[in-house]
């Protein structure tokens, strides 16, 4: 079986220098992180239903290995960076803890832009209070302003940068040509947006994202679950090798470009286990070629 255990003796897949990737002038990452909105309570708003088992989730992981940790200010908004400092705190010096910063929250489940300068700069200053953070390490736009030009947020960021608040930038919920046009104000590291095997509006921008030695990020990557679901359409592929629906998606992902970093979130220890597991995965060619075509 694929799943992994606490007590699995086999080799951890964070181990596997296959699976890692070095954001350019920067740390070397395990290909599988760890998305953190859902350790916020429902609606992405306040906090968990279990505090203790969210701390012991966010443990786990870093115990297991997967050393890039995605949060933002707006989840909860501000329990996700909270939680993430009574766990890891003092932070391992592995570990890389990414943050946002261009969304507000008006309720649950409820999102708005504001990636004004000002707005940027204030909610950047409190996630670093938050994490108890002199500098984070990667920090992304949250999302483009229709408002604002993305010059103008991305300048922020890199005043940011020169201050010494933030270590590197990526910009989240971009298009190609949102990109060039960030990539003429800031050296960009990472891209991140929402990709899986059933949403490949960003092939495109994988692509480029490899070619140019940046970083992909995806959030999503399981369709908010509907891939791992009874029935999903990977489970013929994922009985042929004893694993979950889940785990064959996230292999995929892992398989489709070297520059492609899946960042599946839960609130489930039991969850992050069948997860890590997706990375001991290994598609046949037949297999990945069928499931890209859909």
């Amino acid at each position: 079986m694929a799943r992994r255990g606490r007590d699995d003796a086999r080799p951890n897949p964070a181990a596997d220098p296959a699976l890692k990737l070095t954001l350019r002038g920067g740390p070397t990452l395990f290909r599988l992180g760890f998305g953190a909105m859902r350790i916020a309570g429902p609606g992405v708003w306040g906090g968990p239903r279990d505090e203790g088992e969210a701390i012991a989730l966010l443990r786990r992981l870093v115990d297991a290995g997967v050393n890039f940790i995605d949060t933002a200010d707006s989840y909860g908004p501000g329990v996700s960076e909270t939680l993430i400092a009574k766990a890891l705190y003092p932070y391992p010096a592995e570990l890389v803890i990414a943050s946002k910063g261009g969304f507000v929250r008006p309720g649950p489940a409820s999102w708005a832009v504001d990636a004004r300068p000002e707005h940027l700069r204030r909610v950047c200053a409190e996630s670093l209070k938050r994490l108890r953070l002199e500098r984070i390490e990667l920090y992304q736009l949250h999302a483009v302003d229709r408002r604002v030009p993305i010059e103008d947020s991305l300048g922020a960021l890199t005043e940011l940068q020169r201050e010494g608040k933030i270590g590197q930038i990526g910009v989240s919920n971009v298009t190609e040509d949102e990109l060039a046009r960030a990539r003429r104000v800031a050296e960009i590291v990472s891209v991140q947006n929402g990709y899986n095997l059933r949403d490949r509006s960003s092939d495109g921008l994988i692509d480029l994202c490899e070619a140019a030695g940046i970083a992909f990020i995806a959030f999503y990557p399981l369709a908010k679950g509907r891939l791992a679901a009874p029935g999903s359409p990977l489970a013929a592929v994922a009985a042929r090798h004893g694993a979950t629906p889940g785990q064959v998606a996230l292999a995929w992902l892992l398989r489709r470009s070297p520059a492609l970093l899946p960042i599946p979130g839960t609130s489930s220890l039991a969850h992050f286990e069948e997860n890590l597991a997706a990375a001991s995965l290994r598609l046949s060619d037949a297999e990945f070629a069928a499931l890209a075509q859909g």
